[in-house]
């Protein structure tokens, strides 16, 4: 079917030049797209917790602390206990952290950006729903994913192993089907 292939090849490339993008701005500037936006989540905020700032960047708990962990390291961000609430921690830019957001590029390529700006509200509004469309038809509500243009991992190796442990889990009751299946037809063939 053309328009299906046509729609599968427009979806690579976009995939493709995400990737393209994303490289280019770990190459450069060391950063993954989820720590960029991140970073600028923190420089809007000022001082935010990790849980707020998971929330605004749409991303796990999990995934944002990881992240905090790699930014800090990098002295990027500091964490300190709240002023108000000593239980809680804040997390704000360092000086190298500002000057960092100040050189980075957007998460979205620059072209991109520039382009869906000038378009008129309508256009972006009719590319959005489009986009969720196609979401909801691949079921892919569930998939966390952070306002941004990044297919660098996010994740902590912890994460990444219990990704990879749920996904054999949900595996097994197939593939245990799938052998009954095939014995099944192994008994008929005898």
């Amino acid at each position: 079917m053309p328009i299906e292939e046509d729609i599968l090849r427009s979806l690579r490339r976009i995939t493709r030049a995400i990737e393209l993008h994303s490289r280019k701005l770990s190459n450069t500037f060391g950063l993954t797209g989820p720590q960029l936006v991140c970073l600028r989540a923190i420089g809007q905020q000022g001082r935010v917790t990790p849980s707020a700032l998971a929330i605004e960047v749409a991303l796990s708990n999990a995934t944002v602390s990881g992240i905090i962990d790699r930014l800090a390291a990098r002295q990027l961000v500091s964490r300190e206990r709240s002023s108000r609430d000593r239980r809680l921690v804040e997390v704000s830019l360092t000086p190298a952290g500002e000057a960092l957001i100040n050189q980075a590029p957007s998460p979205l390529q620059e072209q991109f950006a520039d382009r869906l700006a000038r378009l008129p509200e309508v256009d972006r509004q009719r590319i959005s729903d489009t986009l969720k469309e196609i979401v909801r038809m691949m079921d892919s509500e569930a998939i966390e994913a952070a306002p941004i243009l990044s297919t660098s991992p996010a994740q902590s190796a912890e994460e990444v192993e219990q990704i990879l442990s749920e996904d054999e889990q949900q595996l097994e009751p197939m593939t245990d089907e799938l052998a009954l299946a095939v014995d099944g037809e192994r008994g008929k063939d005898q």
